[in-house]
C-alpha cells in the first residue's frame, strides 16, 4: 500500500514537471517557428496531450468495443472544457481573440454538432472518412493562417527563446513525462481506490473517466500560472477536436462505432459544453473567459457528475 502513495506522490510529481518542460518547449518553439502560442496548441500541444485518448479508443475499436472508443471521447471532451476550462479561467482569466471567437471556438461547435448528427445511428466507416477529411483541411488552414497578431503581446512577454532543437526536446520531453505520469497517476489511485473498499462503477465514472486528460489538465495549469492563456485554450480547443475528428474518425475506419452506450444526456451536456464555450465570451467581460465562465463551467461539471454518479 505505502508503494502505491509512493506511486502516486511520484506521478503527480512528473506530472507537473512534464507540463512545464511542455509549456516551455511549446512557447519557445512557437516564437521561434513565427506562429501564435494557440496554433502551437491547437496542434502540438493538443494533439499531443490527447495521446491517451487515442490510445485508449482506438484499443477499443481493435477490440470490437465501440462505446469504449465514443465513451472516452464524449467524456474526455466534457472533462476538457467544462472542469479544466473552469478551472483554468479561475486561475488566470484568459482573453480570446478576433480569430478564436469567429473560427476556431465555432468549429468546435460544429465538429461537435456533427459529431452528435452522425451519431444518432452509428458512425460508419463512410463517415468516419468523412471526419478524417474535415480533420485534416482544419489543421491545414490552423498551419496556413500561421501567426495570429493579437497573441504577439502574449509571446512577447517571455524574452526566454530557445534554440529550435532544444525547445522541440523538451517539448517531446513534456509530452513523454505526461503520459507516463498520467498513467503512474491512474494506475496508482485506482489501486488504492479498490484497497478503500471504493465500487468499480465510482471509479470508472470519477479517476478512469478524467484519467486521459491529466496531460491537458496539467497542461492548461501550468500554462495559466505562465500566464500563457492562448496555449491553454489552443490546447483544450486543439484536444476536443482531435478526439472528434481523428480518434473517432480512425476507429470508425477500423470498425463501425455505435452509439449504444450513449444517451441524450451525455450527448446533450457534450453539445452544450462547446455551446457554452462561445456564450461565455459574450457575457460578463467581453472576449474574455474569467473567474464568473469558470465557476458557472464547474457547476455544470459538478452537475453533470452527480448526475452519473446517481445513474450507476
Amino acid at each position: 500500500m505505502i508503494l502505491l502513495y509512493i506511486e502516486l506522490i511520484a506521478g503527480l510529481y512528473l506530472l507537473v514537471t512534464g507540463a512545464n518542460f511542455l509549456v516551455d518547449g511549446s512557447s519557445s518553439l512557437a516564437r521561434r517557428l513565427g506562429l501564435s502560442e494557440f496554433i502551437i496548441g491547437l496542434t502540438i500541444v493538443g494533439m499531443g496531450t490527447s495521446a491517451p485518448e487515442f490510445v485508449v479508443s482506438m484499443a477499443g475499436a481493435l477490440a470490437g468495443k465501440g462505446d469504449i472508443a465514443v465513451g472516452n471521447v464524449v467524456g474526455s471532451n466534457i472533462f476538457n472544457t467544462l472542469l479544466i476550462l473552469g478551472v483554468t479561467s479561475i486561475l488566470m482569466p484568459m482573453a480570446i481573440t478576433r480569430s478564436n471567437r469567429k473560427v476556431d471556438i465555432p468549429v468546435n461547435i460544429l465538429v461537435t454538432l456533427v459529431f452528435v448528427l452522425l451519431g444518432t445511428d452509428g458512425i460508419s466507416r463512410v463517415d468516419g472518412a468523412i471526419l478524417l477529411a474535415i480533420f485534416a483541411g482544419y489543421i491545414w488552414y490552423s498551419f496556413k493562417k500561421g501567426s495570429d497578431p493579437s497573441s504577439d503581446a502574449e509571446n512577447a512577454a517571455d524574452q526566454a527563446v530557445m534554440p529550435v532543437w532544444k525547445a522541440s526536446l523538451l517539448a517531446v520531453l513534456g509530452l513523454a513525462l505526461l503520459i507516463l505520469s498520467g498513467n503512474m497517476v491512474v494506475d496508482s489511485a485506482t489501486e488504492i481506490a479498490r484497497d478503500l473498499g471504493i465500487s468499480e462503477k465510482f471509479i470508472a465514472v470519477t479517476i478512469l473517466a478524467g484519467g486521459t486528460s491529466l496531460p491537458e489538465l496539467a497542461t492548461c495549469i501550468s500554462a495559466a500560472v505562465k500566464k500563457k492563456g492562448q496555449l491553454a485554450l489552443g490546447n483544450i480547443i486543439g484536444s476536443n477536436i482531435f478526439n472528434l475528428l481523428l480518434i473517432v474518425g480512425a476507429s470508425a475506419v477500423i470498425k463501425p462505432l455505435s452509439f449504444v452506450g450513449m444517451n441524450m444526456v451525455d450527448l446533450g451536456v457534450l453539445l452544450l459544453s462547446s455551446i457554452v464555450l462561445y456564450t461565455s465570451v459574450f457575457v460578463g467581460k467581453k472576449n474574455t473567459l474569467d473567474k464568473l465562465d469558470g465557476v458557472l463551467f464547474l457547476l455544470l461539471w459538478g452537475g453533470y457528475m452527480a448526475y452519473l454518479i446517481v445513474n450507476l
